[in-house]
């Protein structure tokens, strides 16, 4: 080879060299494009910070030696006012820098209530309380009883509203994020209650709702775009839960002739039709005890649909003869399904899963809804139907 090709070879391979350096070089000052963090982050608590580099790499955010997430973004919230020292680190291919901020958590202006700030959207069952509970007056509208149910559950004295029988539903929300802190993070009250029978020591009056939790992502106050997670109980991954279980109640003739039972509480055995996905169907009995309209009578369609998680039936004939049913409560993670008063009503905000299964890290959450999550008829005390009598976040006095 003439010595004058083998330097032109020569030349090629360092022009190919230090083009490379200097394109991964490049590569390494667009991956850092970030211009640091702010040098101070101001948040009410009960509401969330949120912190977007808009930048790849391994993320690690701090607070003190503490890593708080390692997400590509940051979700903070705080129930305390306080000043968090933050921060973080980025590693591109080996190549790492940090950066330092602080987040002050101020008091808000207008002091948040713990309890339920707005009703959205409520739609029972077919059920013995349903048009009772609330009230439902001649010519109301939706409207008309969504307000009933917002006089029902708003502030701090909130009174029972019925779901009715499996998927009737409430969703409501709060002035402010309910944190995802460790431990439990709000409660759900409703009439549920333990009987005193020794050998059933869980028992009595429980109708377990399922639990959707849902956080304000677009912060618009509204729960229109956001998504919805369940709240995983102890039943949820057990074959006897069913997973998208439908059921269609059909609106009854009023003026038909009852088909009468043959115990004395038996008014109309057949009373609210109904069927369901897995190819069930039958019949809702009125009882002797509530003879108004169990259809919702603001509800001007022939027929109704809900879908969601089924629980396995939870009542139980404990006399044998019919006379003495008690319901079995069920152990974490449902709404009506304990004592106000006892742990089991509170519920912690990692429970939620997604559509699949997986369980979600959420911040916190905005909105709440419930629904029956039982299709069961339990004799003369009638459908397992869920009771909603507020809520509250557990983390403020």
């Amino acid at each position: 080879m003439k010595k004058f090709t083998f330097n032109i070879i020569k030349l090629s391979l360092v022009s190919t060299v230090l083009i490379s350096a200097l394109g991964c070089k490049s590569e390494r000052e667009e991956d850092f494009s970030f211009t640091g963090l702010e040098e101070s982050y101001t948040i009410d608590r009960f509401r969330v910070l949120n912190i977007d580099p808009k930048v790849g790499g391994n993320f690690k955010w701090s607070i003190n030696d503490s890593i708080i997430s390692q997400e590509n973004y940051l979700d903070f919230i705080s129930p305390v006012v306080k000043t968090y020292p933050l921060t973080l680190t980025i590693d591109v291919a080996g190549n790492t820098r940090t950066y330092h901020s602080k987040i002050i958590v101020k008091q808000e202006a207008v002091p948040f209530s713990k309890h339920i700030s707005n009703v959205f959207d409520y739609r029972p069952a077919v059920g013995q309380f349903t048009n009772e509970m609330p009230e439902y007056a001649a010519g109301d509208t939706f409207s008309q009883i969504l307000q009933k149910a917002k006089e029902s559950l708003v502030g701090s004295s909130p009174s029972l509203i019925t779901l009715g029988g499996f998927g009737g539903y409430v969703v409501f929300g709060f002035d402010h994020t309910i944190p995802n802190m460790d431990g439990k993070d709000f409660k759900i009250l409703g009439n549920a209650f333990f009987g005193n029978d020794a050998t059933q020591p869980r028992s009595g009056s429980c109708e377990p709702g399922i639990i959707m939790v849902a956080y304000d992502r677009n912060k618009n106050g509204k729960p229109d775009d956001d998504e919805w997670y369940e709240i995983a109980g102890s039943e949820y991954f057990k074959n006897t839960t069913v997973k998208n279980y439908s059921i269609t109640y059909f609106k009854p003739d009023e003026n038909k002739p009852p088909v009468p039972g043959n115990e004395f509480w038996q008014a109309d055995t057949e009373y609210v039709k109904w069927q369901d996905n897995l190819g069930n169907l039958g019949y809702k009995t009125k009882n002797a005890f509530h003879s108004q309209s169990y259809y919702p009578l603001w509800i001007g369609d022939a027929s109704y649909s809900f879908i969601g998680t089924k629980l396995m039936n939870n009542y139980f004939d404990q006399s044998g003869t019919g006379d003495y049913w008690a319901g079995k409560s069920y152990d974490f993670g449902y709404a009506d399904n304990a004592p106000n008063n006892d742990e089991a009503s509170n519920i912690d905000i990692s429970w939620a899963v997604d559509r699949n299964g997986k369980y979600v890290k959420l911040p916190g959450i905005d909105f709440i809804k419930v629904y029956t999550g039982v299709n069961q008829e339990a004799g003369w005390v009638g459908e397992v139907s869920t009771e909603v009598g507020g809520a509250y976040d557990l983390h403020m006095n």
